[in-house]
């Protein structure tokens, strides 16, 4: 069983992604960090994360086995990670990547931006996980504030938006719902509430496939 789940940043969806993988027993893959990589080695290379032809270079190079590296979840690595993403070279090197990882038995659960769309559009479920922008800078705001860092709301908001634009607006695998996505408002919902929500829709959807 694959279950695609995307959504924009800060929407809760890597948070849900992670429970809904433990909760069915299923590896989970957080695309997001694939980017994130290919943007740190770009850096590490001196080269610009607008080179396209370097952004891909670095995507073909990547190695899936270093995706546990701590610094990709580092605060600077988000914007970056938007930057690469949009040049579809990198995209396409990275799609067998993911489709690799979807293809394991008994399945997996993969959340990014074009899961659902692209990467596995015969997954058996597909979620689109969401928030009002302003909860979504809200959470993103808090959590980096509680590492220690000073960063206006404001600030953060603007970078919310700035993504969203980039993300839903890119020529290639723009970040939008499958038409058959579950859509999940997050924006009054903790994490448990969601959860709950998340996996009640998933048995439903897996419920109605079986007996189809």
């Amino acid at each position: 069983m694959i279950i695609a789940i995307d959504g924009p940043a800060a929407s809760g969806k890597g948070t849900l992604a992670r429970l809904i993988a433990a909760h069915f027993g299923l590896p989970h893959l957080d695309t997001g960090l694939l980017y994130r990589a290919v943007a740190r080695d770009v850096r590490r290379r001196g080269g610009s994360l607008e080179d396209a032809k370097l952004a891909a270079t670095a995507a073909r190079a990547l190695d899936p086995v270093g995706l546990d590296d701590p610094s990709l979840r580092g605060p600077g690595l988000a914007e970056a990670a938007s930057i690469v993403a949009k040049v579809p070279e990198v995209r396409a090197a990275l799609l067998g990547v993911q489709r690799a990882f979807a293809a394991r038995e008994p399945g997996a659960v993969l959340d990014g931006r074009d899961i659902g769309t692209v990467v596995c559009p015969e997954a058996a479920v597909k979620l689109y996980v969401t928030a009002a922008p302003e909860v979504r800078a809200r959470r993103r705001h808090l959590e980096m504030t509680g590492r220690g860092e000073a960063v206006e709301y404001a600030h953060v908001l603007a970078d919310i938006r700035r993504r969203d634009e980039r993300d839903a607006g890119r020529d290639s695998a723009p970040m939008r719902p499958a038409c058959d996505a579950i859509l999940l408002d997050t924006s009054n919902l903790d994490i448990e509430a969601a959860f709950e929500m998340a996996v009640g829709a998933i048995a439903r959807k897996v419920g109605q496939r079986r007996r189809t």
